[in-house]
Formats: C-alpha cells, sequence, structure tokens
C-alpha cells in the first residue's frame, strides 16, 4: 500500500506542475467545458488518493 500512495503522490505533484488550476481562475463549473471537468476530476482523484 505505501508503493501505491507514493506513486499518487508524485502524480500529484505532475499534476500540480502541468495540468491548470481551474480554482484559482475561479472557473464557474456551469459554465466549463467537458474537458474541464474531466481534468477537475482527474486532479480531484489524484489528490484524494495522494492524501489518503
Amino acid at each position: 500500500m505505501k508503493v501505491k500512495k507514493q506513486v499518487f503522490k508524485f502524480l500529484a505533484k505532475v499534476n500540480k506542475a502541468i495540468l491548470p488550476s481551474y480554482s484559482k481562475k475561479q472557473l464557474d463549473l456551469a459554465k466549463a467545458t467537458k474537458l474541464q471537468i474531466a481534468i477537475i476530476g482527474w486532479r480531484w482523484f489524484i489528490t484524494r488518493n495522494a492524501l489518503g
């Protein structure tokens, strides 16, 4: 299990470096495109697993 958590922590760092942060841009979720929603979901999934 420890290796799994390390992988997710690494992915979280990669996400932070590469993917845009929509919370800082104050993106309105009602106006978000499907790609933006997918990126938000991916970042949430990785962060949840990295912390949990």
